[in-house]
């Protein structure tokens, strides 16, 4: 099924093992026992990467908002956070296990409050970035937009694997320049009304 994916709301009862905090964010229609799909666990990963060349320390801020969400029992310690975020295929140590539906909304809520507290840098950067494109003024010449494109790429080309296909299409800076400016797109929508449901939600376009 092709187009934007509805997720409906289940007519059951809430399930009180789920955290408050994720209640808000439905199964999509489905069965997901397998866990989540591969563009999926691509995603949320990447966009946790976008997070980390904004925030320095970035696992351990992921790990902090865990514990502040009372998420600490879905996210226990840096070890299982890298195990869920190596779901990822592109990653150059990609583990065979399943991401499920609890942890890929444990790592949205996560991503979500991280991005909550960078609204005015992402917005601010995404300005000043359409800026530059029509002034037709290199980007170096911002050293925050720079030092965030500059990060993302070394994150990116140190923990993805260089054979995969998907990871070879990013074969150039301008390439990962065009996918980091888009994740910044993605934050700042967690950041507005409904932003946890509405990127949970695009995580499952055209999967169902």
């Amino acid at each position: 099924m092709n187009g934007p994916v509805t997720l409906m709301q289940s007519k059951s009862p809430p399930d009180k093992t789920i955290p408050d905090l994720l209640q808000s964010l439905p199964d999509p229609p489905g069965h997901w026992e397998i866990g989540c799909p591969r563009s999926t666990r691509l995603q949320i990963d990447l966009i946790l990467l976008a997070i980390e060349a904004l925030y320095l320390g970035g696992s351990e801020a992921i790990l902090a908002v865990a514990k502040e969400q009372q998420l600490d029992h879905i996210i226990k310690n840096r070890v299982f956070l890298w195990q869920l975020r190596s779901s990822n295929p592109l990653r150059r140590y990609s583990q065979r296990r399943p991401l499920s539906l609890l942890e890929a909304k444990a790592l949205v809520a996560i991503a979500c409050s991280l991005a909550r507290r960078l609204t005015v840098t992402i917005r601010q950067l995404l300005l000043d970035y359409h800026q530059l494109q029509v002034k037709q003024i290199p980007i170096e010449q911002h050293l925050r937009l720079s030092n965030y494109l500059e990060r993302f790429r070394a994150h990116f080309r140190s923990r993805m694997n260089p054979r995969r296909a998907g990871v070879m299409a990013y074969n150039s800076n301008e390439k990962l320049d065009e996918l980091a400016i888009s994740l910044l797109g993605q934050l700042l929508l967690c950041t507005g009304t409904a932003g946890m449901q509405r990127l949970w939600t695009s995580l499952f376009d055209g999967e169902v």
